[in-house]
């Protein structure tokens, strides 16, 4: 199997300096855990070489523990017998190889400076070392411990592929970003693979209407019929960019712009009209889309965190 590159994940400290809340520090661990680094871009780099879709698979982990109560590793905690939580969620099922990763790094760190790095920055160091490409280093903040509880009922703030747009913004406002980050973190989807069942319905049979979804383009339309003649296999994986699918680029705009977005979510955006001029800007500003990316990336991360104001906790058990 030949496994295509993708470009580092990094931010500029700047952005990081400009969004993040004063008592997290991306030298938190500099003294206490000097190989965080280290072990973290190992580990996230040896389950790449075994598994191309990772890169995208941490950065969707990560999004999904910071936008439901804030970058506190909930999402790592299982099941007990008072609470279901975030981690067995519909929208975290077939997840298995994301935890996988994460629980190799921290059973790594744990011989280097065991009971000293929470699971929550973990996972943010994880989705630092799959990404964006630019020019910069990241130094992303730390200092997070981990919470204690999750509930899979919080987890109707995610989106859904297939919600509409306004439903998407509504989440997103919620948590204190907007209209901006609703685009730009969208365009997360310039990598990674969707299950047939988040969109089934548009190639054949739209909202139930017994016909293909009227926006996809033409021969974006064939191609899904061609690769699908007896219907989307609900388990199926189909690239969010099928033009460059490993490369963390502008081409997720562009497709928008062609009506070849793969999920409902994401071609939706085209039907507002301030997103659909994001989405135009974006598709001809690759630069303009790294820097606000990370802008939007360093925003969502440091919003809800109230963990250094609650009894929080370093993970055993991710």
């Amino acid at each position: 199997m030949v496994h295509k590159p993708v470009s580092y994940f990094t931010i500029s400290p700047f952005f990081l300096i400009c969004f993040l809340p004063s008592q997290l520090d991306y030298r938190f661990y500099d003294r206490s855990c000097p190989n965080l680094q280290m072990v973290d871009r190992y580990n996230v780099w040896q389950a790449y070489k075994n598994d191309t879709r990772i890169a995208a698979s941490l950065l969707r982990l990560h999004f999904h523990d910071c936008i439901v109560d804030g970058c506190e590793g909930s999402v790592h905690l299982d099941d007990t017998l008072d609470f279901k939580e975030e981690k067995n969620a519909p929208p975290n099922r077939n997840s298995a190889r994301w935890f996988k990763v994460i629980d190799s790094i921290k059973a790594d760190l744990e011989r280097f400076c065991p009971s000293t790095v929470s699971c929550a920055d973990i996972s943010t160091l994880a989705g630092e070392s799959v990404g964006l490409e630019a020019h910069t280093a990241l130094f992303p903040y730390a200092g997070e411990m981990d919470w204690q509880q999750s509930e899979q009922a919080v987890l109707n703030q995610l989106p859904s592929p297939i919600e509409p747009s306004e439903n998407i913004t509504a989440k997103f406002v919620s948590k204190g970003l907007d209209i901006k980050d609703v685009v730009v973190l969208s365009g997360a989807h310039t990598v990674g693979f969707a299950r047939g069942f988040t969109f089934s319905g548009r190639p054949f049979n739209f909202k139930g209407s017994g016909n293909p979804d009227p926006s996809l383009n033409p021969s974006f339309l064939s191609n899904l019929q061609n690769a699908c003649p007896g219907g989307v296999s609900a388990s199926k994986l189909r690239p969010l960019d099928s033009v460059t699918t490993y490369r963390f680029d502008n081409v997720y705009y562009k497709n928008l712009m062609n009506n070849t977005g793969l999920l409902e979510s994401d071609q939706a955006l085209m039907t507002d009209s301030r997103m659909a001029a994001l989405v135009n800007f974006y598709s001809m500003n690759p630069m303009a889309f790294s820097y606000d990316f990370a802008a939007s990336m360093a925003k969502s991360l440091g919003m809800s965190v109230f963990l250094l104001f609650k009894l929080g906790k370093l993970g055993e058990d991710v």
